[in-house]
């Protein structure tokens, strides 16, 4: 496998690796994300496999060598914690952040890639009772229509934008069948030949479907569907047309037990992928690239990464161990990752 691998820790900044998973190295000193800090999101340019952002503690980053170094980005969301970034894939131009606890949760958006960017206008809670502070979890960018965005926020609602982030309004408003404001993913299937456009919003307990155009959805008990599971903690499309779906989840945060299931009927039915060794807590992020869908990684709230190279039918666990991980995403360019100097008695 030719590329570079990124894990986003909380504790170990990003870790690389650029031979396949045999070797990993940290972030070196006087990097912009410090290699013992914490990273929450990772996005790749879908028009640029070297451009790497991240959403730190530090704030938004960027690299231009597929993740061997990173600088920082200034911006209104400087030392705040960025918990979310995506991509427009159809105008990667148009890019968003979201942040989060500790800091104030906010939306920013860039017009230009990832190289400036502007506070949104929308007001979130400061405080709300299940976490404290809120923050934003997700976003995501309709690519058949990229004036439709969408982010989610754990504790603070589904919230969507049909002109590309200038106005938002908040869509889990009662009566319209979201059964909880703890929003942990979202995403849009387009309309294919046999299906309408589906909207998706994964609740922490819940998978919220709606073919009206989020006008009303049906909330759908995790805990009913997958064995005994509630804490739905992701969901992710694997090509173009939303046929095939990966959805992680376990039994809390950060868990004892987890699965991950696919799809291949856009959500109807869902079948548990084969894990060779049993993840150590729950499944916390996926991460892929368009250039090789059967290749797949995904990470776990302690720190287990799992590969799958069947598009998700079944997955193994790589042999290093991580702190926390947050993030990962995988980039078909290869970064000029170098180890560093060991320190010596």
């Amino acid at each position: 496998m030719q590329g570079t691998i990124l894990v986003g820790t909380a504790g170990q900044g990003i870790v690389r690796s650029v031979d396949n998973g045999a070797t990993w190295h940290r972030l070196g000193l006087k990097e912009a994300i410090e290699f013992d800090g914490v990273v929450r999101s990772l996005a790749v340019d879908p028009s640029d496999p070297a451009r790497v952002l991240a959403g730190a503690d530090a704030g938004i980053c960027l690299s231009t060598d597929g993740g061997a170094h990173f600088k920082r980005i200034a911006s209104p969301a400087d030392d705040q914690t960025v918990w979310s970034i995506a991509f427009s894939p159809s105008n990667p131009k148009l890019v968003f952040a979201g942040t989060g606890a500790p800091s104030r949760a906010r939306m920013y958006r860039s017009r230009d890639g990832g190289l400036s960017w502007q506070q949104l206008d929308v007001e979130l809670p400061e405080f709300c009772s299940g976490v404290h502070k809120p923050r934003i979890l997700t976003i995501f960018v309709r690519a058949d229509a990229p004036q439709e965005v969408w982010f989610g926020v754990e504790e603070g609602g589904a919230w969507r934008s049909n002109d590309e982030g200038d106005t938002w309004t908040r869509i889990d408003t009662p009566g319209r069948g979201i059964n909880n404001s703890d929003i942990h993913a979202i995403t849009v299937l387009p309309a294919t030949a046999d299906a309408p456009v589906k909207h998706v919003v994964v609740t922490v307990n819940s998978v919220c479907e709606s073919t009206d155009d989020a006008a009303s959805f049906t909330a759908k008990a995790s805990k009913e569907r997958f064995d005994g599971m509630y804490y739905t903690r992701t969901i992710q499309a694997l090509d173009p047309e939303g046929n095939q779906l990966l959805l992680a989840i376990g039994d809390g945060t950060p868990g004892t037990r987890t699965r991950i299931y696919r799809s291949e009927d856009r959500g109807q039915n869902w079948q548990a992928s084969v894990l060779h060794t049993a993840p150590n807590s729950t499944v916390w992020a996926f991460g892929g690239h368009p250039s090789d869908p059967q290749l797949l990684f995904a990470g776990t709230k302690y720190g287990y990464l799992l590969r799958s190279t069947d598009g998700g039918r079944s997955w193994y666990k790589e042999w290093r161990d991580f702190s926390e991980i947050t993030s990962v995403a995988w980039t078909p360019f290869v970064a000029p990752v170098h180890a560093h100097p060991q320190s010596i008695d």
